[in-house]
């Protein structure tokens, strides 16, 4: 019975490298998989999901409001698929993630959606709310803090390196940019006293 998946982690978690794994082990197995990334994440260039330690595969995109259902079934309708992958889930929007899910249930097909739980600013992303919401499975993705603990949270700096604590909710960046931390560290970094 397939299921729909969310694995979610806070930033250079490894969630990249974790979809290119899994998509490579159906891939060893003979199995086709289908990778979607976020069309404006172009970091590791349009159409492709790349990973920190330098492995990365060729995907199609989905943007803003466009139909993942029919963009699925269509790709269904090409040969068989035994799985789909989404990386940077969290720039879905709430009726793409509720597309995918009528996509589990009537097209029989598993998708796996990688992407950040919350902001700088510790709020749920609408794609990531949306896929806790109703996903059948959830899964972290861990990292750690400069201090050892888990990481659960982000900063984002600017570039003299100073926290920010107000700006859009979406800037893409990485390593340059984004800082994981634990709740504690994260909470000192923006003077958090309540």
């Amino acid at each position: 019975m397939a299921k729909l998946y969310f694995n979610y982690s806070t930033m250079n978690a490894g969630k990249s490298t974790v979809l290119l794994q899994a998509s490579h082990n159906y891939i060893e197995r003979g199995m086709r998989t289908y990778l979607l990334t976020a069309q404006f994440d172009n970091r590791a260039g349009e159409g492709r999901i790349a990973s920190r330690i330098g492995i990365g595969e060729t995907a199609d995109t989905f943007a803003p409001g466009e139909d993942l259902f029919t963009k699925i079934q269509a790709r269904l309708a090409d040969g068989p698929c035994a799985c789909v992958f989404i990386d940077e889930a969290q720039f879905l929007g709430e009726d793409q993630v509720w597309q995918l899910a009528r996509a589990v249930d009537d097209l029989n097909v598993p998708i796996m959606c990688f992407g950040l739980r919350v902001d700088f600013q510790g709020k749920l992303f609408p794609g990531s709310a949306a896929l806790l919401a109703i996903c059948d499975e959830m899964r972290e993705v861990r990292t750690i803090c400069f201090c050892g603990k888990k990481a659960t949270m982000v900063v984002r700096k600017d570039d003299s390196g100073q926290v920010l604590t107000a700006g859009d909710q979406v800037s893409i960046g990485g390593n340059e940019r984004y800082v994981s931390l634990c709740r504690r560290h994260w909470r000192e970094a923006v003077h958090e006293t309540a």
